[in-house]
């Protein structure tokens, strides 16, 4: 069966038209679903799942309790070291959702850091993501270093260099050996 990881940004808490179009397309093709526990995106979408009555739902956790299970599906709490704190605590479920998932559905504000590396994670795994770029209500296919480029080409670098966004970004690049691919504008 094959698996896509959906995860997206704590500042997506509504899905329009377009999104629910795609969640369509992955329920009706019968695909088995990862997706987190926050709030926002991952909220969202598991809301829209559940009143589409769809089972294929596996949620990931990190910690003692699962923050948001709005339809009662199984879930899989994935052990994280005790020492680490905030978004390196909840990233662990992420790397894992990336790992074991065939390809990503990523809904991202264009400054999330969190979904940022999820990107990042699903290409370093050769694995397809198809990212919603909310702030220009499009989709982009990301297969290649030059994808990522043509993506961020795309958000406000203002507000991207004012967060940990940017560095995130290059730093990814780096880790992946990106860099060097095509004319990367950060």
């Amino acid at each position: 069966m094959t698996v896509v990881f959906l995860s997206g940004s704590r500042r997506i808490s509504r899905l329009n038209d377009k999104i629910r179009f795609r969640l369509q397309n992955i329920m009706k093709q019968n695909f088995q679903i990862f997706i987190g526990d926050a709030n926002g995106a991952d909220k969202a979408m598991q809301s829209y799942l559940a009143d589409q009555h769809y089972p294929n739902v596996s949620i990931y956790f990190v910690g003692s309790i699962c923050r948001n299970n709005i339809g009662n599906w199984n879930t899989k709490q994935i052990a994280v070291d005790k020492n680490l704190k905030g978004r390196a605590f909840y990233t662990e479920k992420d790397k894992a959702m990336a790992a074991e998932a065939d390809f990503g559905f990523v809904l991202w504000d264009g400054i999330s850091e969190g979904s940022i590396n999820n990107i990042f994670e699903l290409l370093n795994s050769q694995k397809k993501a198809v990212v919603y770029l909310s702030t220009h209500k499009k989709f982009f296919n990301i297969k290649t270093a030059n994808d990522i480029e043509n993506l961020i080409n795309c958000t406000d670098p203002e507000a991207l260099s004012k967060l940990q966004g940017l560095r995130t970004i290059r730093r990814q690049m780096e880790k992946h050996n990106l860099m060097d691919q095509g004319s990367f504008p950060i």
